[in-house]
């Protein structure tokens, strides 16, 4: 079914056409008309996804389109501007190439049950193209604008390769499950019924390998995950070597008494912020004895926890010996992405504490 939001998405591809005959066209103000049109219609990209998340009608439809109409969009004007002699062929082959990557990482995180998200510099990456793209266009009838074009454009391109490193960096347990791997990336016994199967998350094996001596162990502290890192933690065989258990706290009065959160904090910055994760992963650690503790608590959507705190908002906390830092996210996923981006920033989170622990040549429990 296409509802408002999809139908938005569907708007940007019908644009395409339109768009690149006002690019090639030959009458008065035709470029500034393409400019105008370009806007409008990249404002979408925005809105669709808004107008999803807030009216609950995020879809399979909505998730497969809106990239697809992003990268055609953006491309087939540029591609355009090059016929036209308004930027260079290899400006398109160096934004191809970024989006044809990450498609490609995502296809695979898709294989793997894994629905990975935009980065907040991808994000940024997005404006600054579609800034740049309109100066280009533009300075064809307003020659003074090619100065500021040229400038635009490269801070595009520097965000365009600093964004999908930093993508691929975020995700790089995705690709290293199938360069490395291979098939040790297949689904691999849980700890359910015998004969249950359940895919290993990618990290999770990673954190096991380097966990797997039981000279390091690990405790979980959960709120709006409701045990899903535990769980991916669990998932890969012989995790009881170094998984001691989870508290999964989801009220606020059983954060207060089951993790020791204070209600001095709870009150004062609420269950969703730095305080109460960093209390609630220092509060598991000390609870099971644990080299490190992560701690996640957030608002998963799809409304909010009747605060004036966003969707997506997630604090996540590392307690270890070297004491507690907590990092905050802002994802903009439905309410199942939301939570699985946070449980999968947990463990990349839980892997660089491990390693840090390794470097520093000592492990102490709480």
């Amino acid at each position: 079914m296409v509802n408002l939001p999809n139908a938005l998405t569907i708007s940007r591809l019908l644009a395409i056409a339109p768009l690149m005959y006002l690019l090639l066209a030959d009458f008065p103000n035709h470029y500034q008309l393409a400019a105008l049109v370009f806007v409008v219609f990249s404002l979408t990209d925005t809105m669709d996804g808004q107008l999803a998340r807030r009216t609950k009608t995020v879809s399979d439809l909505g998730k497969f389109l809106d990239p697809l109409a992003d990268k055609l969009f953006v491309l087939s004007v540029l591609i355009v501007l090059v016929q036209e002699e308004l930027v260079a062929a290899w400006v398109v082959v160096v934004i191809f190439a970024r989006e044809l990557l990450i498609t490609l990482v995502r296809t695979v995180a898709a294989s793997q049950g894994r629905a990975l998200p935009a980065a907040p510099l991808g994000k940024t990456k997005t404006v600054a193209q579609v800034a740049a793209i309109v100066l280009l266009i533009l300075q064809r009838p307003y020659p003074l604008l090619g100065l500021a074009a040229m400038v635009v454009l490269g801070l595009a391109l520097l965000l365009t390769l600093s964004s999908g490193i930093d993508y691929l960096y975020r995700w790089r347990g995705v690709i290293s499950a199938v360069v490395f791997r291979g098939p040790a990336s297949a689904p691999a016994p849980s700890g359910g019924a015998p004969g249950a199967e359940s895919p290993v998350d990618p990290m999770a094996r990673e954190l096991g390998e380097l966990l797997r001596d039981g000279s390091v162990t690990v405790s979980v502290a959960e709120s709006c995950t409701g045990g899903l890192l535990g769980a991916l933690i669990t998932d890969h065989p012989g995790a009881s070597a170094y998984f001691l258990g989870g508290v999964v706290a989801y009220s606020d009065k059983a954060k207060r008494d089951e993790l020791g959160v204070s209600a001095a904090v709870l009150a004062k910055s609420g269950a969703v912020s730095a305080p109460a994760a960093e209390a609630m992963a220092t509060g598991v650690r000390e609870r099971f004895g644990s080299a490190l503790a992560a701690a996640i608590t957030g608002v998963a959507g799809p409304a909010s926890d009747g605060s004036t705190k966003p969707v997506g908002l997630t604090y996540i906390a590392i307690a270890s010996p070297a004491g507690v830092a907590s990092h905050e996210y802002r994802f903009s996923g439905d309410r199942w992405s939301n939570r699985r981006q946070a449980a999968g920033e947990a463990l990349r989170l839980l892997i660089e504490a491990v390693r840090t622990l390794g470097s520093a040549g000592s492990v102490k429990t709480a």
